[in-house]
């Protein structure tokens, strides 16, 4: 069967997704028991994964490791202002916690990290360890935590067998589901297992990029832009509150 879909066409519903998610904490604030509620938030768990996955082939293709990392951790730093002022956090790190204290581009950009650590033969095995456990500890505070920075490692481990890397989503997600079942919100625990609603469509990605070349600048742009909005919308509603919890 014919693979029809491009990395420009995944990409765009990852964007929506994320921003119907987003705005669906905006609009219902905390983790409501409600069937639409609940429904939106499925349509939002569409976004990590494929987040995930082309970070992994992002490390695949980039001509120059260095600057994608650099671009990756520079993006970070802006998102982290943005995440936080779109749901009322803090912007000092962990001064609410260790859930959700910035963006899930934090640990992505240390995805990539890993990748080059892991791929030095100089380095010896148990420095890599070490350097995976750094890591997971670093990003943990993060959104979709640690697995946001191991999910696109085994992601870019496993280009090439669809099947294994399908397994590494609904795995790691099941990890932090897990986690999020036990700490936070059993309901909502359960709804970021809804990330296997992403698999048939990554399935469907057909290895090439699309006509137009400016889609990996419009998410740099949007993504933080986006929350911005979402952060206007919180204090127009509700005033200055946190709205993710």
């Amino acid at each position: 069967m014919k693979k029809r879909l491009n990395s420009n066409q995944i990409k765009l519903i990852a964007i929506i997704a994320m921003t119907i998610d987003h705005l669906t904490w905006t609009f219902f604030p905390g983790t409501q028991a409600v069937w639409y509620v609940y429904a939106l938030h499925i349509v939002g768990r569409l976004t990590a994964p494929i987040m995930w996955f082309f970070i992994a082939e992002g490390c695949h293709y980039t001509h120059d490791m260095g600057k994608y990392i650099g671009r990756l951790f520079l993006f970070a730093l802006v998102s982290h202002f943005a995440y936080d002022f779109a749901f009322g956090i803090p912007f000092l790190p962990l001064s609410t916690g260790i859930f959700n204290q910035t963006s899930v581009m934090w640990s992505l950009a240390f995805a990539p990290v890993l990748v080059v650590i892991c791929r030095q033969e100089k380095i010896p095995q148990w420095a890599k360890i070490l350097s995976i456990i750094a890591v997971c500890l670093i990003t943990f505070p993060s959104d979709w935590s640690s697995i946001a920075v191991m999910c696109p490692f085994f992601l870019f481990a496993h280009r090439g067998n669809f099947k294994r890397q399908a397994a590494d989503i609904v795995i790691w997600s099941f990890i932090y589901a897990a986690v999020y079942f036990i700490f936070l919100d059993k309901l909502y625990g359960a709804l970021q297992m809804f990330t296997f609603l992403t698999i048939p469509i990554l399935a469907q990605y057909n290895g090439e990029r699309g006509k137009w070349t400016g889609m990996k600048w419009l998410f740099y742009i949007y993504y933080p832009a986006h929350l911005f909005v979402v952060g206007l919308i919180r204090i127009a509603l509700h005033g200055n509150i946190s709205t993710i919890f």
